[in-house]
């Protein structure tokens, strides 16, 4: 038995099993931005004697611990290097510390990387090589998976699509994927569109200053549902900086699939999947144009845990 940990941008999740796509027990709580990495690692703490209870399991029956991690990571020093979403975790010894805390082997990777991973094992992924998976939440993060393996580069990371630099006709800047298509950033699009585009075909769904600030990706799907013209602009923003990198991906990578998932993956075919899959399919590169599919992903909320789950079991069974 294994333990598996998903630290996101807003939620936390622990989860117990075999690494082989089957849960014993599953703990899902909110995460507290403004607690910072201390709130996290207390909340793991407090949780993993609940957990362990909820399953009808005890310590002893815990083999080792795997951490999929917001943000990126260093394999070898097995260390967090950043959060772009929450404080206090730059430099962190993370792999360290939950193995000293709890007195088991412990290894880290990045969240994408080890959700991308469950796909290809248990999910849209299955007998298909290469794949690259897409999570869309409060940030953007990818993975690469060839023949069931994390492609890392060098041991810091790779596949980080949402660093991607692509070019915005609405503000006329450059900027990282993740500042246009993340769901915090389809959030607070509506505001720049407003400023950027002024006029009566864009009037707004939102009618005070207060609801437009606390303004979610969820809101701004839901106008667009019902055909709001400000929000669909928004989303058609969103995807256009999407399919730049995928694009991008397609040409220097080639996978076989391209899987989407988190948060803004539930806006569902007609609002993002099938718009995305035109905007690709009219800017890919042409020799590539048949190989890939796109598709959303098929694990849902625990894809991360899976994925922590089976990385523990691939990296602490003995040979």
């Amino acid at each position: 038995m294994f333990l598996g940990i998903e630290i996101g941008g807003t939620k936390l999740q622990l989860g117990l099993g075999e690494g082989d796509g089957r849960l014993r027990g599953l703990w899902r709580g909110p995460v507290d931005v403004r607690a910072g990495a201390d709130g996290i690692r207390d909340q793991i703490l407090k949780a993993v004697p609940e957990l362990l209870q909820k399953a009808g399991l005890t310590k002893d029956q815990v083999r080792g611990i795997c951490i999929g991690f917001g943000g990126p990571v260093d394999d070898q020093k097995k260390t967090v290097v950043k959060s772009h979403q929450i404080d206090g975790w730059d430099n962190f010894p993370l792999a360290d510390w939950i193995g000293a805390m709890l007195g088991l082997p412990a290894v880290l990777g990045n969240d994408a990387d080890v959700g991308g991973l469950a796909e290809a094992l248990f999910g849209a992924g299955q007998g298909l090589s290469p794949i690259f998976y897409i999570t869309i939440g409060s940030g953007i993060g990818g993975g690469f998976i060839v023949d069931g393996q994390i492609y890392r580069g060098c041991g810091r990371g790779a596949a980080e699509i949402g660093h991607l630099r692509v070019y915005d006709p609405i503000t006329k800047t450059i900027d990282i994927l993740e500042h246009f298509a993340s769901g915090w950033a389809i959030g607070r699009a509506p505001a720049v569109m407003i400023g950027h585009r002024p006029g009566k075909e864009f009037i707004p769904f939102w009618q005070t200053p207060e609801e437009l600030e606390h303004l979610t990706a969820t809101g701004v799907a839901d106008a667009a549902a019902s055909g709001n013209k400000l929000a669909l602009s928004v989303l058609d923003r969103a995807w256009e900086a999407l399919a730049e990198g995928i694009c991008q991906v397609i040409t220097l990578l080639c996978p076989r699939r391209i899987l989407i998932g988190g948060g803004v993956a539930l806006m569902g075919e007609k609002l993002l999947f099938e718009p995305l899959r035109a905007k690709v399919a009219a800017r890919v590169f042409k020799p590539f144009a048949e190989c890939y599919d796109i598709v959303p992903a098929a694990l849902g909320e625990e894809m991360v845990v899976h994925g922590a789950l089976a990385l523990a079991k691939a990296r602490l069974t003995p040979p």
